[in-house]
């Protein structure tokens, strides 16, 4: 059978507000599972698919999700670029059926750059639920362009989507404008355009053109220089018929008013008569369960419960499958010893082949992957269901009160799964002030890899004295104690920076909420073992390994005697006892720079002096070791608190590096936490002691004087360590 030729491909962009079912569109004609969250903002680099339909090769291209195309955050200004570009063949402007008018937005001004536009009404079953219904021919014909209704989960519509894209791409259509301006503006488009026409070369429609200069001319002409390689502002018959319109408009500030009034007024046009409600068909559900988990009374213990109950099963479940991993890795490490030895491999190289990178990769496996196995699919079904958004709306007034944007919420929320993601996540923040802001504190909540950390010494010196299932909600009461003292000192720290060096004015926030869905247990569970846990499992993996020859050659290599782990602990022992830890401890977190989830393991092999990485039978045996190497119940919150305040893991800084292509800057991220670590710990260590036999009343006036002491002289030290050598670009950015 001969292969058929396919002729050639048509490209087809999809364009959409954000959390409009955009991605599941996508996912649905391509057959790809790029991640939908329930959440906005989750699409910021466009992705690319390709499908197939009748003998034709298309190719789509997922654009971030934006509410408009004027350029103001990164997720408009890719979008709008490509769409100017006409790089493609028809656009599909997915839009939500529940608030289509104010979608129409998008739609109406993708229809000024082309007439190849298909509208696609997505969540026809979510607008049913809440009594909305959608006359989609009536729709149709006052727009002028094909109008679809789908229901992007169960593919209801597909047929008529996909016919529709067949259609529209086979020709080139006219730009359409359904927007009638004031009659002063629509005097300065015309003034403009006449200048415009002049240019035989012109690579958008004139009035489209007119339009993106008066309202912004000198970003717009260097965006439309970028895309085309040419400067329109430097023509001086185009800069004098701008001064024109703008004194037959009244000025700049008239228009900018005008535009998206006039706009507005047409998407409500547009929609009067087409979309009916019943009014006997309230979603009340929706609102109900919003006035619970937004309210000033509720919404903040249901949000510490939930965590608490994530903590408490992560803590739980994680343990007999990581005690399983283990012995697995004690198996396999004997068997390829045995192996090396058989092959004649001499024994240095296959100690530290062995005891060094195998070892330490089977303990970041072995204590990694359980807890994220069991976090990252409950953290995404609450995702799924629609709360991470109301997560963030509880704690945007914190977040503005601090200087910063409310989307910082939902960045530090990804990094308590891994610290790399949630700076990933800070794309979505459209301020280059605050998304700085929001990259340097993301690492003060603690990730996965220092959950294991956290939990271990937590049980064995805080939660000793209950068994069983009370052991387990007691170790996670004092986990989630920890985890909200991180979001203080996120919310302290975000307060500082925007008042200091990065001084600014927060921008606005429009937190659109998504109506909650049943969670697809089954398809969130694969999605977020696949796309998360074994995504970040095998970027700690890849640093892990050359980490544990190191880690090996330190322990093993001696000089004089004396191993060079044991010397280096030894020098810095004198400054670790003044902070409230020793020596080892400070080295094994320098030692853990690649990957925090062996900084235990590496304390452990210090101080047994093996050489290698080893295994505790349980938890009662590694308080042995550690109470007989000197720990304390100071040692223990000393600890706690630097795992918390210091330097981001080796994965996290390069991709903040990657982020803020900024290598020097990266660098600096590596002491903004050491300041603050260093600082609370010492403090901790020289009234802790007293503060624990102190009267109760007591207590709190020593814990407030010890809180107030330890911040206020932290910031001093912070700001003297840092203020030189920050990226300039992050004090660029004053305004919102």
């Amino acid at each position: 059978m001969k292969k058929q030729k396919i002729p050639n491909k048509k490209v087809i962009a999809l364009a959409g507000n954000p959390n409009v079912g955009k991605s599941t569109v996508f996912n649905a004609l391509t057959g790809m599972h790029q991640h939908t969250g329930n959440w906005t903002g989750k699409t910021v680099d466009s992705a690319e698919g390709r499908f197939l339909y009748k003998e034709r090769e298309y190719v789509l291209v997922d654009l971030p999700g934006t509410y408009s195309l004027c350029s103001h955050s990164e997720e408009e200004e890719n979008a709008g670029k490509f769409l100017q570009s006409h790089r493609y063949d028809a656009v599909i402007v997915v839009c939500d059926a529940v608030c289509l008018e104010r979608n129409l937005n998008l739609v109406l001004q993708a229809m000024e750059i082309t007439g190849n536009i298909i509208v696609c009404i997505n969540l026809l079953d979510e607008a049913k639920k809440k009594g909305i219904e959608i006359d989609t021919e009536k729709l149709e014909k006052r727009l002028g362009v094909p109008t679809v209704g789908i229901c992007a989960r169960t593919k209801q519509g597909f047929p008529e989507l996909l016919a529709a894209v067949q259609k529209m791409s086979a020709d080139k259509k006219a730009p359409i404008f359904p927007v009638k301006y004031s009659e002063s503006t629509e005097k300065a488009i015309e003034i403009l355009c006449d200048a415009l026409r002049k240019n035989t070369n012109l690579p958008l429609n004139e009035r489209y053109m007119a339009l993106r200069l008066l309202t912004e001319p000198k970003k717009n002409a260097e965006e439309f220089k970028e895309i085309f390689g040419d400067d329109k502002l430097k023509d001086r018959d185009i800069s004098d018929a701008l001064e024109r319109a703008y004194r037959v408009c009244g000025g700049r500030e008239n228009i900018e008013d005008d535009i998206p009034e006039s706009i507005v007024k047409t998407a409500e046009n547009a929609v009067d008569g087409v979309v009916k409600t019943n009014q006997n068909k309230k979603h009340d559900f929706d609102r109900k369960l919003d006035k619970l988990f937004t309210s000033k009374l509720t919404g903040i213990p249901i949000m510490l419960l939930l965590l608490l109950l994530i903590f408490w099963i992560t803590a739980v479940g994680a343990n007999y499958p990581s005690e399983l991993l283990q012995r697995a890795s004690g198996f396999l490490t004997q068997k390829l010893m045995l192996l090396l030895t058989n092959a004649g491999v001499s024994v240095w190289l296959r100690e530290m082949l062995v005891n060094g990178m195998f070892k330490v990769l089977c303990w970041v496996i072995s204590v990694m992957l359980p807890p994220m196995a069991i976090f990252f699919p409950l953290f995404t079904l609450l995702e799924d269901f629609g709360y991470l958004p109301r997560v963030a709306f509880n704690l945007d007034h914190s977040f503005r009160k601090c200087g910063t944007c409310g989307k910082q919420a939902l960045t530090m929320c990804m990094g308590f799964g891994c610290n790399a993601v949630g700076v990933t996540g800070c794309r979505i923040i459209d301020s280059p002030r605050e998304k700085l802001i929001a990259v340097i504190t993301n690492c003060l909540v603690p990730c996965n890899g220092r959950f294991p950390s956290l939990i271990s010494i937590i049980t064995i010196f805080f939660a000793a004295g209950s068994f069983g299932i009370c052991r387990s909600v007691f170790t996670a009461a004092l986990l989630t104690l920890v985890i909200v003292f991180s979001v203080l000192l996120t919310f302290v720290s975000s307060r500082i920076l925007s008042k200091t060096l990065l001084r600014g004015v927060p921008s606005s926030f429009t937190l659109e909420m998504p109506p909650y869905r049943k969670p697809q247990v089954l398809k969130v569970i694969v999605r977020s073992i696949f796309d998360r846990t074994l995504f970040v499992l095998g970027r700690a993996a890849a640093v892990a390994a050359p980490a544990g020859i190191i880690i090996w050659l330190a322990a093993n290599v001696t000089v004089h005697g004396e191993s060079l782990l044991s010397a280096f602990s030894g020098a810095l022992d004198p400054f670790a006892k003044l902070i409230g830890l020793d020596g080892v401890i400070l080295t094994a977190f320098i030692l853990g720079f690649p990957a925090n989830e062996t900084v235990v393991p590496i304390m452990i092999m210090a101080y047994t002096a093996t050489g290698t990485l080893t295994d505790f039978d349980s938890l009662l045996g590694l308080k042995d070791i550690l109470v007989c190497n000197g720990w304390t119940y100071t040692t223990a919150v000393c600890f706690i608190l630097f795992s918390l305040m210091h330097w981001p893991c080796s994965t996290t800084l390069l991709t903040i590096k990657k982020e803020t292509q900024h290598l020097f800057g990266a660098r600096r991220f590596l002491y903004f936490p050491d300041s603050d670590g260093i600082y609370c710990v010492f403090h901790c260590k020289t009234h802790i002691r007293n503060i624990l036999f102190l009267s109760s009343s007591d207590r709190i006036s020593g814990f407030s004087s010890l809180y107030s002491n330890c911040f206020e002289r932290y910031f001093t030290l912070f700001i003297l360590s840092s203020r030189s050598n920050f990226p300039r670009s992050a004090k660029s950015n004053t305004s919102a």
